[in-house]
């Protein structure tokens, strides 16, 4: 078989990266480099778009040169940071402010008139969205009101708005093309996820001009090529997906009822619901998780907002550990929390409680009570934030899941993983390729060029790290019943 490898562009908050994989799904060459965070003010967040930019061109040239010939790059597939919001000018293409970054909370003011006015559910049941400044409509509505000159330019239709892909694949053919795919355009608040369109009556509650929305396309078929002016060749461009939505692609969670779990600073999880939008009544959001040829997948989405974190917060602040893994051995040291619950709540609960105002807390502290239990507890309130949501999920969807697929840094955590395996009483199923987010863009860009064959293929691909199974004979029961009772400690101290 002719040699040859996808490149995924994996646009991140924190670093842009690069990552070249072979047939075999495997990586054959990865670059990453970090950009400035910039926080103007208390609960601002923002990127220069040029920093996007260059470092992402610096990180695609060296995972480019690395490779004999870069006529054996057969396809860029892009994944990228969800929610951040770019405005620029169509004629000169320079950006007419910073990147709105999606932790931004500079709108949730606003948001909380868009709501008083009556249009959440009008909101959520076109978006599957709740009305949140994480999301990118009201990012665009405070560019528009508070830069100067913008809305003008806008309404004569000189500016686009853009999500990071649309922002690099303008860049990568010189302003020749404006699109976006439905799974980013699914997270602006103003996308119909049933009609596949953007929404007029959105755009009119955000007062946003259609003129500055770019194309809608799938998540697999070649949009453009490079300009060879860019990166030194041609390539085709074959493969768009947010970075969760990727993530799921990635982990090969294909059928209806399959789940991905991200562990990062976060958890991020997602649960294929097949090709009917479900709007969930337990406070979670349905996003269109991909759509290859004419066929539609949906996905419910619920975010736990302190997971890795917590274990940061516990080193860098806390002082009770020196490096992350060091979690695992002490917390098999000791059989419990001897009745200590951790709820991290420090930036507010996520999904299912969305309650903005709670903050993080300890119970049932003792005179007993050891560094080694507080660090216990702090894993382990990893998995119960990621059971309520996948709980959630559940009783949204009508089934109950029999695997979670798992990935991220605190995803090798294999205390952890076996905890979260008996909590849910369901296997855990860590794969031996964690880099599942530029997989699934490499995968959704290879199919679209004829790299791999079709979705068979890939699942063959997939190969298990290792799995968990759950202990049947282990009773949580009373120590789930406890962590309720912690989580409504923690609602009702911010009452």
């Amino acid at each position: 078989m002719e040699q040859g490898y996808i490149l995924a562009i994996d646009q991140g908050t924190t670093s842009s990266r690069a990552i070249v994989f072979d047939r075999n799904g495997e990586i054959k060459e990865i670059a990453q480099k970090e950009f400035r965070q910039i926080f103007p003010k208390s609960g601002w967040v923002e990127h220069d778009p040029e920093d996007i930019w260059n470092s992402q061109l610096e990180v695609l040239n060296d995972a480019i040169g690395k490779l004999p010939q870069k006529d054996l790059i057969k396809g860029i597939g892009i994944t990228n940071q969800r929610e951040t919001t770019l405005l620029w000018n169509r004629e000169t293409g320079e950006p007419v402010y910073n990147a709105i970054v999606w932790q931004d909370r500079r709108t949730a003011d606003y948001c909380n008139e868009i709501a008083e006015q009556g249009f959440d559910k009008t909101i959520q049941e076109k978006t599957g969205l709740i009305i949140d400044a994480y999301f990118s409509a009201s990012k665009i509505h405070w560019i528009l009101e508070n830069v100067d000159g913008a809305r003008e330019l806008a309404e004569k239709g000189q500016l686009a708005f853009g999500t990071v892909d649309s922002w690099l694949i303008w860049k990568l053919t010189e302003g020749k093309v404006h699109i976006t795919d439905v799974s980013n355009a699914s997270r602006t608040m103003l996308y119909n996820i049933h009609d596949l369109t953007w929404d007029k009556e959105l755009l009119e509650i955000f007062d946003i001009p259609a003129s500055l929305l770019p194309e809608v396309k799938s998540n697999s078929e070649v949009y453009a090529e490079t300009s060879p002016a860019i990166i030194g060749s041609a390539i085709p461009i074959a493969g768009i997906a947010g970075d969760q939505q990727a993530a799921l692609f990635g982990q090969l969670c294909l059928d209806q009822g399959m789940v991905k779990n991200t562990y990062g600073t976060g958890c991020f999880i997602l649960m294929n619901i097949g090709e009917k939008p479900i709007i969930s009544k337990n406070k979670l959001v349905t996003t269109i998780a991909w759509k290859i040829g004419d066929e539609v997948n949906y996905a419910l989405e619920g975010s736990v907002f302190i997971a890795g974190a917590v274990i940061q917060w516990l080193r860098d602040e806390m002082k009770l550990i020196q490096a992350a893994p060091e979690t695992e051995e002490i917390s098999q040291s000791i059989k419990d929390t001897d009745g200590v619950y951790f709820v991290p709540a420090f930036a507010g609960l996520g999904a299912p409680h969305w309650n903005p105002k709670a903050r993080g807390t300890l119970l049932g502290l003792s005179r007993g009570t050891k560094p080694a239990h507080i660090i216990r507890a702090a894993l382990e309130s990893i998995a119960f934030q990621s059971r309520d949501v996948i709980l959630a999920m559940e009783h949204d969807s009508g089934s109950k899941i029999k695997e979670l697929r798992v990935d991220g840094g605190a995803a090798l955590n294999n205390f952890l993983m076996q905890f979260q395996a008996d909590l849910l009483k369901a296997d855990v199923l860590r794969p031996k390729v964690t880099e599942t987010t530029a997989l699934g863009a490499a995968y959704l860009a290879g199919l679209a060029v004829g790299f791999w064959k079709d979705t068979h293929e890939l699942q063959q691909q997939w190969q298990v790290d290792k799995k968990f199974v759950r202990d049947s004979k282990k009773e949580l029961d009373n120590h789930i019943s406890n962590w309720n009772k912690a989580v409504k400690t923690v609602n009702f101290w911010t009452k």
